[in-house]
């Protein structure tokens, strides 16, 4: 006589067996039917496994003494060795709170100035107009890091530079900016928002696209003022894509682009402009500590894994919304 458990089990096996065949046979038939799609996916599948997964393996270098001639597996353990020395530095925490600082400095300015250029291109209903600040707040995203750099030293330039002119014309002392370390971060921050917020606008327009129109018409038979439509249609229609680009913004809150910071810095404004991604270079290139200073940047990202784990988690529980 079989048990009532007996039975359970029995009979759960023949549900999973079915439940897989038939996972297969959706799978085979989406392949079947959308296999172009899939042929397309191949390239960027590729790009990623090559050039993101494959150089992961590289990273154990950071608990080797890497030696070139012995090369990545013949060289002797080291452990945590790297690891102690770096926070054993005395500039070790400078260089955190700097990359810190200027991470959330940036992502408090950056973040919500593409939704509300985006909020304000929508209520736009002159074409010509609209295209017009579309293509002049687009096209600073395509110009390059070292011409945007160019462009900063030149307008700032002590001398010469047009900033400095317009505070000589309304009775100030001009100033040399670069040289000065507490300018760094704001010169940095809001020349990055000036050369990305165009360019950031497109997702949350894309957004604002897929807003049912009935919430309007109902909005406005409602009364409601164009602030209260903004509010209480636009943003909780966009809502999901805030949530999901936040997310993004705090998983790589510790790794700012390293070529403009490298570009703009000078012996005078080190003390705020040497982050950790400047560092890595400096020993690892330039100085040839290839272990030392991959086992910063693996405690670099890290970091930025456990960021975006910790804000993904809370915003799922908050808002229902997360990357998984």
């Amino acid at each position: 006589m079989k048990t009532s458990g007996g039975l359970q089990k029995e009979s759960y096996v023949p549900k999973v067996k079915r439940k897989r065949k038939s996972q297969r046979e959706l799978a085979k038939k989406s392949f079947q039917r959308h296999w172009q799609l899939y042929l397309l996916m191949i390239p960027p599948i590729l790009y990623f496994i090559i050039f993101k997964y494959i150089p992961m393996g590289g990273a154990i270098i950071a608990f080797k003494d890497y030696n070139i001639i012995q090369g990545v597996f013949g060289s002797d353990w080291a452990g945590l060795k790297h690891f102690e020395a770096f926070f054993r530095n005395p500039v070790a925490w400078d260089l955190i709170k700097n990359t810190l600082y200027l991470s959330l400095y940036q992502m408090a300015v950056t973040f919500p100035l593409p939704i509300i250029l985006a909020l304000a291109l929508n209520e736009i209903r002159h074409g010509i107009f609209k295209r017009t600040v579309q293509m002049f707040t687009y096209a600073p995203y395509f110009i390059s890091t070292v011409i945007i750099v160019s462009m900063i030293i030149i307008m700032l330039s002590p001398r010469s530079g047009i900033i400095n002119d317009m505070l000589l014309f309304l009775g100030f002392e001009s100033s040399n900016f670069l040289s000065q370390a507490d300018a760094f971060r704001s010169v940095y921050v809001w020349s990055d928002a000036w050369q990305q917020t165009g360019y950031a606008a497109i997702i949350y327009l894309a957004a604002l696209a897929g807003v049912d129109k009935q919430q309007y018409e109902a909005a406005k038979v409602d009364g409601a003022s164009r602030i209260q439509r903004i509010l209480n249609v636009d943003i909780p229609g966009i809502m999901p894509a805030i949530v999901i680009i936040m997310i993004l913004s705090v998983g790589s809150l510790m790794s700012i682009g390293f070529e403009k910071v490298y570009l703009l810095q000078n012996p005078l404004n080190l003390s705020t402009s040497e982050i950790l991604q400047t560092y890595v270079y400096k020993m690892g290139i330039i100085n040839a500590s290839f272990s030392f200073s991959a086992a910063v940047g693996l405690f670099n990202s890290i970091i930025n894994l456990i960021l975006i784990m910790i804000v993904n988690l809370i915003a799922r529980r908050v808002t229902g919304t997360g990357l998984w």
